[in-house]
């Protein structure tokens, strides 16, 4: 037998009151399906579920990995967890916190009611439960007013994920209210465009930073997205910490987990600006008090980019990465003979997290097109940086670039005697 929920969460715009269920429950309840629906069945990570007309993309498996290890963990260091997937398509992200988080309620709500049928067949191969106490529930309203509804009903979550389109920012104060203390916010952009600096009135408009073409442009992405965050949080009394920042090359996607705390931020040290420097390739910091003492080291002034204020501090915890990894590990989504993509990535993420690394990445091509030499292997490149004394990582955007603290001169200088070596001499 098929059980689902009611199609709104009240019949009032303002009330929320998600357990007038019962006259749905009966024994005679059935789902009516439409013959002209397209069923196609997928599978990720043993669960099947159906895509119907919904959007859907397989590339976007690894985030929802992602948010499901959170869940999990929140899951289990708090005993509980209330889930609230905002723009859930065809519901399998509702779907694998259910099973593999193991939450104790989800509301999945997409604002497309023709998904609706699609959404109820995959949430119930989990039992529904109680009409007292139940699983999930599928609504079809705005997620702006979902989550407003429970914040005037002191409804709160434990989790909330909002995997929107575009550089809407518009769910982010909603959706930190409905969120419990000390709960996780799960936020989305797929917005390059305004990241690649292309439109910095429109980054200006959405997350209140001023965006201007940057060689780490996709990296930008993830900061603009934080920055959003923290500016909102901060009108609240509230203040956001970043547990891990992903992005993939399909959209593209920017996908930060973000843990609410009450309290606004001790100072705004990493609430400030990014100055680039196109001529030397140099990058700096500057905070609110330094506006008027930008420049770069090479004594340029003409050909800096100023963006800001986003976010300048750590992308990831990671602490909270390896209890991700070991998670993983248990799971036997990691840990194996070959390593998977996703225990790679939480690797180089926890690499990312050295805090002595600055922000943004350098390209190896950059450095080879100022050295005028051929871009010299990464593996090689990063240990001739450690042994300069800096810190380096592979940067998980981009496949030839990395993150150090090590200028672009020095760079530029390491990659020319690499070019000078004898092929033994670079592996000694």
């Amino acid at each position: 037998m098929f059980v689902f929920a009611p199609k709104t969460l009240s019949p009032s715009p303002f009330l929320y009151n998600p357990i007038q269920i019962s006259s749905l429950h009966s024994s005679n309840s059935k789902l009516k399906l439409d013959a002209s629906l397209k069923f196609e069945y997928q599978s990720e990570r043993g669960l099947e579920f159906e895509t119907g007309e919904s959007f859907f993309r397989h590339e976007s498996a690894t985030g929802r990995d992602l948010g499901v290890l959170a869940a999990a963990l929140y899951r289990r260091s708090k005993g509980k967890l209330r889930v609230l997937d905002g723009l859930c398509g065809c519901g399998v992200r509702s779907l694998r916190y259910l099973v593999e988080a193991e939450a104790d309620f989800v509301c999945a709500n997409d604002a497309n009611d023709e998904c609706r049928d699609v959404i109820c067949r995959n949430l119930s191969k989990v039992a529904w439960g109680s009409e007292n106490e139940p699983r999930w529930t599928v609504t079809h309203t705005d997620a702006n007013r979902v989550m407003t509804e429970c914040y005037l009903q002191r409804d709160f979550f434990d989790f909330i994920d909002i995997d929107s389109f575009g550089s809407d920012s518009t769910f982010l104060r909603s959706a930190i209210n409905a969120l419990r203390f000390d709960g996780l916010l799960y936020v989305t952009s797929t917005d390059g465009y305004s990241s690649g600096g292309h439109r910095p009135h429109h980054s200006l408009a959405a997350y209140g930073a001023y965006i201007r073409p940057l060689p780490y442009s996709n990296e930008i992405g993830l900061r603009m997205l934080i920055g959003g965050a923290v500016r909102e949080a901060s009108v609240l009394g509230y203040r956001v910490d970043p547990l891990f920042s992903y992005y993939s090359y399909h959209g593209p996607v920017f996908r930060v987990m973000l843990r609410v705390k009450r309290g606004k931020l001790p100072d705004n040290r990493h609430y400030s600006f990014i100055s680039h420097c196109h001529r030397c390739g140099n990058s700096q910091t500057f905070s609110w008090d330094e506006l008027g003492q930008i420049g770069c080291s090479c004594g340029n002034t003409k050909s800096i980019s100023v963006s800001g204020p986003l976010w300048t501090g750590p992308l990831h915890d990671a602490s909270y990465l390896t209890d991700m990894l070991h998670l993983a590990e248990e799971w036997g989504w990691a840990g194996g003979v070959t390593e998977t993509a996703l225990e790679k990535l939480l690797k180089q993420m926890v690499d990312e997290s050295d805090p002595r690394l600055p922000f943004g990445f350098i390209k190896l091509d950059e450095v080879a097109s100022r050295g005028k030499v051929n871009s010299p292997p990464l593996r090689i490149m990063m240990n001739a940086i450690q042994k300069e004394g800096y810190a380096v990582s592979r940067s998980h955007i981009f496949f030839n670039a990395i993150k150090t603290n090590c200028p672009m001169t020095v760079c530029v200088r390491i990659a020319k005697e690499l070019q000078q070596c004898e092929p033994a001499e670079i592996f000694n």
